[in-house]
């Protein structure tokens, strides 16, 4: 099988765009060169390789089960996740402080990509665990961070978020599961949760699960959840003893099967005890921290298994030989490799545009995160606002945009796309639930347009604005890049009239047909901030192409230009019928009841 990313392109944006080294100059980050971050990726790799590649296939054919009230997963997953304890990479990211090793954002983030693209499913065990490790590490007490965080660190534990309820699923205003308190600082805990991913295995000595629950009395609404931690086993009297966390059910998903989605049931028999997170009807705010990390984390899925999909697609088209070149009419010629083929090439660019756009949009939002960390005031808290008002794209735009590129990958394969001899069906089952994750796309929409861009006088929207203006003005100085620059600039300035006549809508007293169209505009910003990233990109090549002796790094800036130029010429058109939707007054969807 094909490699399933391409590390010159990975280093490139890491290096040659966003110069990710230049956050070892920040105090935060002393501790680290730039040859480091090398070695972490280089680790990366060999993590890959060892423990994650060869199983990627056998885990989809074995899925987990559930017997005897257990769950048993594919036995690579317990070596893959004691080797990323053992490693500190499952909290490199946290402070040290926390437990962790201050490892910038955006190199864990290129860590997790590498080990995503050679095994999609298995990686959800420690990302979700990273993600609950460190909201206990962030608003717990003293006592619950020493009881979990440095066992679910070294992988002797994992971890779950759990939130979604049958009869609720994405409406938390509707969470119902009970929360009883004990007295004694502990909570009885009674309810349901549905599709917990990773909510059970047969390895971990503990599995702890971070629960919305609703306090007696509590406010109705988002208002009145409180956040619990709610392990598998409890410690008492120095004994573990079951915790009455049942394993209902297995979901049979049509991918991602090596992680187990869970029906659970807590303290059916009343004998589930939580321990309360932080204040009291705070839990949702709280989990906002998981679920936004959780959100890269979907957008980084959608990115690394398209990647995947490209690079093995890109293999077998330049293998495979069928029919012949539209200008050769001799029958007795020997067939061409189907790479030959226009509209090959056409899925090919289509695959790495999108691929390559949506990790610059990623990484970017990690250099955002790590920028709010390691700078302080107002330049801190403006990475701060970009990041919130980029996450609900990053996490969107490579999850659609991704499922669009892997289907692209099977075409590519014809026939033997749609077979279990290839990986790309399997590719094309796992991608699909990214832009389920998470919260679906119609909620991100209205997370963006309704809350989003509004917030703050439309502070964020300025500060990326105008972060998008300099580097059009950068890229106007190249000559060969020049027009697509000043495409984006109309572009930019359309999706500006389009998102003022949205808020007039909205001031208007019209919330339903203010955020009707939400998902569209979704799509419309996430297609210009990722032709942004393209232009960042571009104006990088063009000005080390000018500079570049050597043939094979010629030709890779070349190949980075046509991609970029392929890209506004067929991605950046469809932003047409985008804005004459999105500025149609016609009403029909809108009806009422």
């Amino acid at each position: 099988m094909a490699k399933e990313y391409d590390r010159r392109n990975l280093d490139f944006i890491l290096k040659e765009v966003l110069d990710f080294g230049s956050l070892c100059s920040h105090p935060y980050f002393a501790d680290y060169t730039p040859d480091m971050f090398d070695m972490v990726l280089d680790s990366a790799d060999s993590i890959a390789e060892k423990y994650l590649r060869p199983h990627f296939v056998d885990t989809d054919r074995h899925p987990a089960e559930l017997i005897d009230g257990t769950v048993h997963v594919h036995p690579s997953t317990e070596a893959y996740v004691k080797e990323m304890g053992e490693s500190g990479m499952i909290g490199s990211t946290f402070s040290y402080e926390k437990g962790g090793q201050q490892l910038p954002s955006t190199v864990g983030g290129a860590h997790e990509f590498i080990r995503g693209a050679a095994s999609n499913s298995i990686v959800m065990f420690t990302g979700l665990t990273n993600g609950a490790a460190h909201l206990i590490a962030s608003f717990g007490s003293e006592e619950l961070k020493a009881a979990y965080v440095p066992n679910m660190l070294n992988g002797r534990w994992t971890g779950t978020m759990c939130l979604t309820e049958p009869q609720a699923g994405s409406s938390l205003n509707d969470v119902s599961t009970q929360a009883k308190d004990l007295g004694n600082g502990t909570y009885s805990i009674k309810g349901q949760k549905i599709f917990i991913s990773g909510g059970d295995n047969q390895f971990s000595e503990n599995i702890i699960h971070l629960v919305l629950a609703r306090l007696e009395g509590a406010p109705k609404g988002t208002k009145g959840i409180s956040l619990f931690v709610v392990p598998k086993r409890r410690n008492e009297n120095g004994q573990w003893v079951s915790n009455e966390v049942i394993s209902l059910g297995l979901y049979h998903k049509m991918g991602q099967k090596g992680t187990p989605a869970l029906h659970l049931s807590f303290g059916d028999k009343g004998d589930s005890i939580g321990y309360l997170v932080g204040e009291p009807n705070k839990g949702l705010s709280y989990m906002f921290q998981m679920m936004n990390e959780a959100r890269l984390g979907v957008g980084m899925g959608g990115a690394y298994i398209a990647s995947a999909a490209y690079h093995f697609s890109k293999q077998y088209a330049n293998e495979r030989s069928q029919g012949r070149k539209l200008s050769n009419k001799d029958p007795e010629t020997p067939p061409t490799l189907i790479k030959n083929h226009p509209d090959v090439q056409r899925m090919l660019y289509f695959q790495k545009a999108i691929v390559e756009g949506a990790m610059g949009l990623l990484f970017q939002c990690f250099m955002w995160e790590d920028y709010s960390k390691c700078l302080t005031g107002e330049e801190a808290e403006n990475y701060h606002t970009l990041l919130n008002l980029m996450t609900p794209v990053a996490k969107t735009y490579p999850a659609e945009m991704g499922l669009q590129a892997v289907n692209q990958g099977v075409q590519v394969l014809g026939g033997y796309g749609y077979t279990e001899d290839f990986p790309l069906e399997q590719m094309a089952r796992d991608v699909r639930i990214m832009s389920i994750y998470e919260g679906t796309t119609g909620i991100h929409g209205l997370t963006l347009l309704g809350r989003e861009i509004p917030a703050n006088q439309g502070k964020a929207l300025k500060l990326l604005l105008n972060l998008i203006q300099k580097d059009i003005e950068e890229a106007k100085k190249q000559t060969n890049i020049q027009r697509y620059a000043e495409e984006l600039e109309q572009e930019v300035a359309k999706l500006g009239k389009v998102t003022m006549h949205k808020l007039k809508i909205a001031a208007e007293g019209k919330p339903e047909l203010f955020l009707a169209d939400s998902t569209l505009y979704m799509e419309l910003f996430g297609l210009i901030v990722v032709a942004w990233q393209w232009i960042k990109q571009g104006t990088v090549a063009s000005k080390s192409l000018e500079n570049s002796t050597s043939a094979t790094e010629k030709e890779f800036y070349q190949d980075k230009l046509h991609t970029m130029k392929f890209f506004y010429h067929y991605e950046v058109p469809k932003a047409l019928g985008l804005n004459k939707r999105l500025m149609d007054t016609e009403n029909l969807t809108v009806f009422e009841s």
